[in-house]
């Protein structure tokens, strides 16, 4: 029987969680942060096969590598597509970064909305809708494990950023609120797009935003 494997990585340079899920050579990824050739070498090394790419968000510190590893692997990516227009608008992020920038012919993702749904054939999966950070905002949430991706909506002592383009605060307040709502297990481990991960048990208790 095989073993599914949740694993976190922070590809160079270092600044974002990504998060691998492989089981047994099959495997996908959420938020794609890198080099695409570093992602290249990393699965063709444990011989894994890539499946799909999915995004919390469409900022370009999470989706760097993931139009381009959608095309070499012939593979769909996810992500909320009213995050769209952030795609190319990211490539001065990008820049910043000295990473490659994102074509303009890029491979288009495929819409991701929220609800239940299966990845890897049998892991189950909550895609939770989460806008506040940026429009088209989602959380990933595995009830079998206990685990749940954030991306940039809540980070272990703080919230994201509302500044940049189509970032709206009353929305991002909405969605902690929501998500604080949810009431998941305290026992749920939190691993959120930027720093340290959290149990749900300490966001519960202290965290200043994380109330209803």
């Amino acid at each position: 029987m095989q073993k599914n494997k949740f694993e976190i990585l922070q590809m160079e340079p270092r600044n974002t969680n990504s998060i691998l899920v492989s089981a047994g050579k099959d495997c996908v990824i959420f938020d794609a942060w890198g080099r695409a050739d570093d992602w290249k070498k990393l699965l063709d090394s444990r011989g894994l096969k890539l499946q799909a790419i999915y995004a919390t968000h469409g900022h370009s510190d999470h989706i760097s590598a993931a139009p381009s590893l959608a095309a070499h692997y012939n593979v769909p990516w996810y992500m909320n597509l009213a995050d769209l227009p952030l795609v190319l608008w990211g490539n001065q992020i990008l820049d910043f970064w000295n990473l490659p920038r994102i074509p303009d012919d890029f491979k288009v993702p495929q819409d991701l909305r929220a609800g239940d749904m299966k990845i890897l054939n049998d892991i189950d999966m909550t895609v939770i809708s989460a806008p506040g950070h940026s429009a088209g905002g989602m959380m990933f949430y595995f009830p079998e494990y206990k685990i749940l991706m954030t991306g940039d909506t809540i980070f272990h002592d703080g919230i994201g950023r509302t500044d940049l383009p189509f970032g709206d605060e009353q929305l991002l307040q909405n969605t902690i609120k929501k998500l604080h709502e949810l009431n998941l297990p305290d026992d749920t481990y939190v691993v959120h797009g930027h720093g340290t991960d959290s149990m749900m048990s300490w966001l519960k208790t202290n965290h200043p935003d994380f109330k209803s």
